[in-house]
């Protein structure tokens, strides 16, 4: 059973900065490709970052130079580095995986509120 469980939400000011992690487990981590999602409220879940098996990553249009996804297959550890936050970052930070075969996998979220 792949379970993913996110840390390192919270309260910011606007311009900081925070760093998200996503911890997997039941499956072979280095095969899957990783992403973040977020959610903020009235609003679609939308891509924030996305990162290969291969280390391959996007990032979202919004997001694009200011927050950056990395991976430790050792730890089974995804990464959101989010520098330069704005209030409009506000949301619930979702974690995901897609294995191999597609299956899709979502951590509960993780809340960041960035204040003005």
């Amino acid at each position: 059973q792949v379970q993913l469980v996110e840390s390192g939400g919270g309260l910011v000011q606007a311009g900081g900065s925070l760093r998200l992690s996503c911890a997997a487990s039941g499956s072979i981590f280095r095969l899957n490709a990783m992403g973040w999602y977020r959610q903020a409220p009235g609003k679609q879940r939308e891509l924030v970052a996305r990162i290969t098996s291969g280390g391959r990553t996007n990032y979202g249009d919004s997001v694009e130079g200011r927050f950056t996804i990395s991976r430790d297959n050792a730890k089974n550890t995804v990464y959101l580095q989010m520098n330069s936050l704005k209030p409009e970052d506000t949301a619930v930070y979702y974690c995901n995986l897609v294995d191999p075969t597609n299956l899709v996998y979502w951590g509960q979220g993780t809340q960041v509120t960035v204040s003005s």
